[in-house]
């Protein structure tokens, strides 16, 4: 296999096992870098296992339905690989805060379901960063966090 076969491959284990409908959380140890960049433009950017396991068990506390999934092949140059997505939830759990512009109360039954395109970074077998470009303003509007116009 190439270095981009093998870099596929790690992302395709991310996006399944941290990502997908059930989340294993020990794939963070097991393929993530110790200071990983967790970056898209609803949340705050988040670094480190720790930091990543919370931002996920927090997220899938308020919705545990979260699932997101491929849309496309995997493209790979170097070491990077780019995937599309998409995916959401429904708001059934506590009260969630993460979103940069604001907070949803507890239980607000509000779905959520929105696209995106997200760059990673492979070195030495672990993932240094995941930075992608979310539809965030559907995902908002959606969770009712802004309206629209």
């Amino acid at each position: 296999m190439s270095k981009q076969d093998d870099n596929k491959a790690i992302v395709g284990r991310w996006f399944t096992q941290f990502w997908g409908k059930s989340c294993d959380l020990s794939v963070v140890d097991a393929i993530a870098a110790p200071d990983m960049l967790l970056r898209y433009s609803l949340h705050e950017p988040r670094r480190g296992h720790a930091d990543i396991r919370a931002f996920m068990t927090d997220f899938r506390a308020a919705f545990a339905d979260l699932n997101f999934w491929g849309t496309a092949d995997l493209i790979a140059e170097g070491d990077y690989v780019v995937g599309q997505w998409e995916g959401g939830g429904t708001h059934t759990g506590p009260a969630f805060g993460d979103f940069l512009i604001g907070s949803l109360p507890a239980n607000t039954g509000r779905k959520m379901h929105f696209t995106g395109t997200t760059v990673l970074k492979i070195q030495n077998g672990k993932i240094v960063s995941e930075i992608g470009l979310d539809d965030g303003v559907t995902a908002l509007t959606q969770l009712g966090l802004i309206r629209k116009t």
